[in-house]
This record gives C-alpha cells, structure tokens and sequence, in this order.
C-alpha cells in the first residue's frame, strides 16, 4: 500500500498492525525524519514495518507533491491500495482525480463506511458521509451503485437498501423524500440491480423492525435495512462520528470509485479504526476488483469534503 504524508502516530500504529499480521507491504511517501519523529512520540520503532520510502521533505513541494507521489505508486501498480496520512482529503482526492495521471475511471467516487454497532446483529454500511456533498438524484444512483457493489464484495448477495429523509411520505418540498421515491422506483425498473431498494425512510424505520411496525411501514427493507444512503455528506459524517464516537461503535470506511480502493479516515479517529479500515482497502482490491473499482457503469466524479 501507499500511504501518503505517514507523519500521524495512530496511523502508524495501524501500518505496524497490518505489517505484524501480515496484511501488507507499506509504501510511506513523505518526509522521513518527521515520520521518524512521530514514530519515537508512539514508541514504535519504524524499522519493524520494513517500509519502502519515497523521500518528499516537508520543503519540497508539500502537501501536493506527496498526494502526486503516493498516486503514482497506485498508477503504476507499485500498490494496490492508497491511504491518507496526515494531509487534507481535498489535497489527495485533487492527485487522484487528475485527468492524465490519477486513477479516474469514469465513475463517481463516494465514501463507504461498514459499522459494528452494540446490539446490532449485522453490519450498518453508511453512504456517503466523506466525499460527494449534496449529491443529485443521478449522483445518489451511482453512491447507491458503489454501496451495492462492496456489500457484494464482502458477501452480501442482495442487500437491503434504505433511501433516508426526514419523512417517510413524499413531500415535494422535501427534495430527500422525492429523490428516494424516485430511486425506489429505478430499482423497481432494473436500473439498480442486486439489490432491494426503498425509500423514503427515517433512520428509525429503516433499522429498527418495531419502528417500522409502529408507523406502519412494510416491505422487505423497513428495518431491516443493510445500506443506509443519507442525504447529504452532513448527514452521513454526524451519523458515523455518533455511531463511533458516543455509541460504541466500531468503523471501517473506503472510498470506491477510482482504479483502487482509497483509505481515507478521520485525523481523529484511532489506530483501531485506521487498522479496520485499511483491511477493508486489502479485502476490495484483493476481491472482486471488477465489479468495486471497473468502468461498469457511468457516473460524474464528486467533489471533495475534508475528512
């Protein structure tokens, strides 16, 4: 793997996880002696990840420089897997999305986070919550797509997908309630495929069975749901920072789209959930790479919010 700007403590604890179990073979891009400095913060010797470096002092070209180094490892098939460091998302998605040396493939790319939760018999993926902002009905259909297509990665034959908004009814000055009638009806047409789709939905019909029973909401997805595709990127960062931050939950988070999986995780977030998240990059591009990160279907590139 290539971790870009690798000078952030708990993200080498996770690097040396990954090293000691065996997952990986990592690639620091960045500057050695404040990667170094970090390391001795931690107590980690950095000699025990048998690291390869690509050397980019903090003076020589910065930030932009190291996002362009660690893609071009990817590029040239040198790694399979890209993970931010301590650099902002925006800088690194700008090296991955560039059109004569990134690793654009033609389909949008948003972020996918699988969450444990306390008392919760199955996974809860969370879409998007990092990457495309305020996603159009077309957008929501390929974040839908890209949801699908890890879910089936890691095994899920047909998961359940719930279109969230703040009413289970459409309500045409609700835009969310309108866009998940709309792509409950695509999935209805063949537009989405391998998967069941309905929607609208609140977060508390789409998880919990007894809530749907109370409002009256049936169908296969009312709580039950695998997928949850939130409304907008607030949406989906609040929920997963609550989920892990205050209810105990666990993340593991990727973002598909591009020619391989990116890790990009939280400043924040613990080595744990680096670790988590940087096994879930291994498991996609070790698994059905066609079908996560191909060109099979089109879509338009997202922007960038920070991490």
């Amino acid at each position: 793997m290539a971790v870009a700007a690798p000078e952030d403590g708990e993200l080498l604890l996770a690097v040396r996880d990954a090293v000691s179990n065996g997952m990986v073979v990592p690639h620091l891009v960045g500057d050695m002696a404040r990667t170094a400095a970090e390391a001795e913060r931690y107590g980690l010797n950095l000699s025990e990840l048998g690291a390869r470096w690509e050397e980019v002092p903090a003076r020589a070209g910065g930030p932009a420089e190291v996002a362009r180094r660690a893609v071009s490892l990817v590029r040239s098939g040198e790694a399979a897997v890209l993970m931010k460091g301590k650099l902002e998302t925006a800088e690194l998605l700008r090296a991955v999305l560039d059109r004569d040396n990134g690793l654009r493939t033609g389909r949008l790319l948003s972020h996918v986070a699988l969450i444990e939760m306390p008392g919760v018999e199955r996974l809860v993926y969370v879409t998007d919550g990092g990457v495309v902002l305020f996603p159009t009905l077309e957008q929501k259909l390929e974040i839908v797509r890209n949801a699908v297509a890890v879910a089936h990665a890691l095994g899920v034959a047909e998961p359940r997908v719930a279109v969230l908004a703040p009413a289970e009814t459409v309500n045409p000055s609700i835009p969310a309630t309108v866009d998940a009638a709309a792509l409950s009806k695509m999935a209805d047409r063949g537009q989405i495929t391998g998967a069941l789709v309905d929607g609208p939905f609140g977060l508390d019909n789409a998880v919990s069975l007894a809530a749907a029973e109370t409002k009256g909401i049936r169908g296969p997805v009312a709580g039950r749901a695998d997928i949850l595709l939130v409304p907008s990127v607030e949406a989906g960062n609040l929920m997963a920072k609550v989920m892990t931050f205050m209810a105990g939950g666990r993340m593991a988070g990727v973002v598909v789209g591009a020619s391989a999986p990116i890790v990009i995780t939280s400043r924040a977030d613990p080595h744990q959930t680096k670790l988590l998240s940087l096994a879930l990059g291994i498991v996609l591009a070790a698994g059905r790479k066609g079908e996560v990160f191909g060109q099979d279907s089109p879509g338009q590139v997202g922007s960038a919010a920070g991490a």
